[in-house]
């Protein structure tokens, strides 16, 4: 698009404004008339066009949905939004827009301006109440479509605002998609469904973009009807198909420095909700002490981990409590992990954006001479394909107290397509 048009858009996108101020309207809240505001102020720029006063618009239901976007979308990012193809936006200079589609990365040809950037940035932000600035330099946040917003400005970065928007996506609500997606195979999902209904504490591991929520929420899908399921996170990422559900996430500090809710604390009000399974989104810090504490009660659970390798998973899981403060030791936590953990199912994004399950390990609740949780490897590659290896978990006791048998899910067989005739 030309310049022309694009200042046609911007004048187009004033007037209505200067309406909308003058007529004391809120277009936020009422879609319908906002497109209506907009038809009308496009059809008058084109009568004003058609005398030569201003530049012609090429296609003015174009320009009416840019409009639009400027006015109660998000401006020059709303068709990368809107875009079903799109995974990943993120702005590392105003003229350095990218996209990953597909898990594969590419340049898009959109320049933006400094103030585009911070208008885009603080309309973003609004919905959420929370705030970016030289006191809070970094932000998470949702957008009102689920999407993850992540912000950090200068100093913090060099010159300019950097802006991370993983779009939510939603469907995959079963482990069977993940099936039909190759994701996963049918035989491997069969197991991780009766272990999802048998209560097993999973773990779910993997790098930035490999799925792991996406996995989250595909694993809950296998939960028991009836249960009572309590996320944490820091911002809201997971969409589960659970009729008892409740959502909770983290919350900055005001102003005054008051009011700031941590996942730490989440942990441990989600306990005070009854809940019949904790999810917590991920875990970075501390706050896997009290995960940890909790699922070493009896209740079931289920998190993420960044992490390279499922047994790096184990590792990881087993340092990260001790930031929780010096009276917590080695001597406590590895035992925990060991006896706690059930499962560590791990996922990787590869390098032509495809994302599968690659490990599915189970600890076997001892540690190994060396003091490291000791664990076996119940799925693993082979070749590109993942194969059961025929071992079979060492602790199946809360399968048997479920009425579940894993076992012949877990021998070598041949890939199957579908998990019809997989479930018992």
């Amino acid at each position: 698009m030309d310049s022309a048009p694009a200042s046609a858009i911007q004048a187009i996108a004033e007037r209505v404004r200067a309406r909308v101020r003058e007529e004391g309207v809120d277009l936020g809240d009422d879609h319908g008339l906002a497109q209506r505001y907009v038809r009308e102020e496009v059809g008058r720029w084109s009568e004003r066009a058609l005398g030569g006063s201003v530049p012609l618009l090429r296609d003015e239901h174009a320009a009416a949905v840019a409009v639009l976007a400027r006015l109660v979308g998000f401006g020059p990012l709303q068709p990368l939004l809107d875009d079903a193809g799109v995974e990943e936006i993120w702005i590392n200079a105003p003229d350095r827009v990218f996209v990953a589609r597909d898990g594969v990365a590419e340049r898009v040809p959109l320049s933006l301006s400094e103030e585009e950037v911070r208008e885009l940035v603080e309309r973003m932000l609004r919905p959420s109440g929370r705030r970016v600035d030289l006191s809070a330099p970094f932000v998470d946040a949702s957008l009102p479509d689920g999407s993850r917003l992540h912000v950090a400005i200068p100093d913090i970065t060099r010159s300019h605002f950097a802006v991370n928007i993983r779009k939510f996506r939603g469907g995959m609500r079963d482990l069977e998609q993940l099936v039909r997606l190759g994701s996963l195979p049918a035989q491997a999902a069969g197991f991780l469904h009766l272990a999802v209904r048998a209560g097993l504490n999973v773990i779910v591991s993997g790098s930035t973009g490999a799925g792991k929520t996406t996995l989250i929420g595909a694993l809950l899908g296998s939960a028991r009807p009836g249960e009572r399921v309590v996320t944490v996170e820091e911002t809201f990422e997971l969409s589960l198909d659970v009729a008892d559900w409740v959502a909770l996430q983290c919350r900055q500090p005001s102003l005054e420095g008051t009011g700031e809710v941590t996942l730490r604390r989440l942990v441990k009000e989600a306990l005070r909700m009854r809940p019949d399974r904790l999810v917590v989104g991920e875990v970075r810090e501390a706050e896997s002490l009290d995960l940890l504490i909790a699922l070493n009660s009896g209740l079931p659970g289920m998190c993420s981990i960044h992490a390279n390798g499922a047994r790096e998973a184990l590792v990881k899981l087993t340092t990260l409590p001790l930031l929780a403060g010096r009276n917590i030791d080695a001597g406590f936590v590895v035992p925990a992990v060991a006896s706690t953990v059930d499962l560590v199912v791990h996922a990787e994004l590869d390098r032509t954006g495809r994302r599968r399950v690659v490990e599915i390990l189970a600890p076997t609740g001892r540690l190994d001479p060396a003091g490291v949780v000791e664990a076996i490897m119940l799925f693993a590659l082979d070749g590109d394909e993942l194969r059961a290896t025929g071992a079979v978990p060492p602790r199946l006791a809360k399968f048997q107290r479920a009425g579940l048998d894993p076992v012949p899910l877990l021998g070598p067989t041949e890939p199957v397509a579908e998990l019809e005739g997989v479930l018992p």
